[in-house]
């Protein structure tokens, strides 16, 4: 997929990403696996400009990943980075989605220095 991206060949590349990741979810949504696909395909996802889709994609994962491997894990704030990432750059952005992804930076930052 990151190969098809690169060749700018992006909807293939998403296509790609949705089914890799739809095979890894089969072993559920705490799979470390599982996670790094949803987290691969929601950068497919923005770069293609879907940014709905990718943050719902998100947030709906975003809580169970932290259960699973913990607030400082990774992929954890991998996927806090790319939500904050995302709900900044919507087109539909409100003041308190501003607010949210500013908090989920510094959270990310914070955590990040004290971790790694």
């Amino acid at each position: 997929a990151a190969c098809l991206a690169d060749t700018g060949r992006h909807d293939e590349a998403l296509a790609l990403e949705r089914k890799i990741h739809a095979s890894f979810a089969t072993r559920g949504n705490s799979d470390e696996n599982t996670i790094i696909s949803g987290v691969n395909l929601c950068g497919s996802l923005q770069k293609l400009g879907r940014i709905d889709e990718a943050i719902s994609f998100m947030s709906d994962e975003l809580l169970p990943v932290a259960r699973k491997l913990g607030v400082d894990h990774h992929l954890t704030l991998s996927l806090s980075q790319n939500l904050a990432k995302a709900l900044m750059s919507s087109p539909k952005r409100t003041r308190d989605d501003m607010l949210a992804a500013e908090a989920m930076v510094q959270d990310v930052v914070q955590r990040r220095r004290r971790v790694f």
